[in-house]
């Protein structure tokens, strides 16, 4: 449930209340029995956990690494291989 900070017209008193989403706003003062208005600050907003970040779990289907690794030919990259046998040949028995 959120916090909501209220301060009266008429004394300047201070207050925070919890309520719900769903509840009317506060609108007498406790103190001096005058009218409340809701007070609205700045809101601080911290992202945690992973994924909120350019660095952070990136897959490589991304378009910023599709476009660099497109834009290099296939040849450059890899060297090319010489072909040899995977075995030697095997030595064939004479049939007696």
């Amino acid at each position: 449930m959120p916090t909501y900070q209220y301060a009266c017209t008429n004394c300047g008193e201070q207050l925070e209340v919890v309520q719900k989403f769903t509840d009317d706003a506060l609108t007498e003062c406790p103190a001096c029995q005058g009218r409340l208005r809701k007070v609205f600050n700045a809101v601080g907003i911290v992202f945690k956990g992973s994924g909120f970040y350019r660095t952070d779990n990136r897959s490589s289907t991304s378009s910023s690494t599709t476009s660099t690794s497109a834009s290099k030919p296939a040849t450059e990259s890899k060297p090319a291989e010489t072909s040899t046998p995977a075995s030697p040949a095997p030595a064939s028995t004479p049939a007696a």
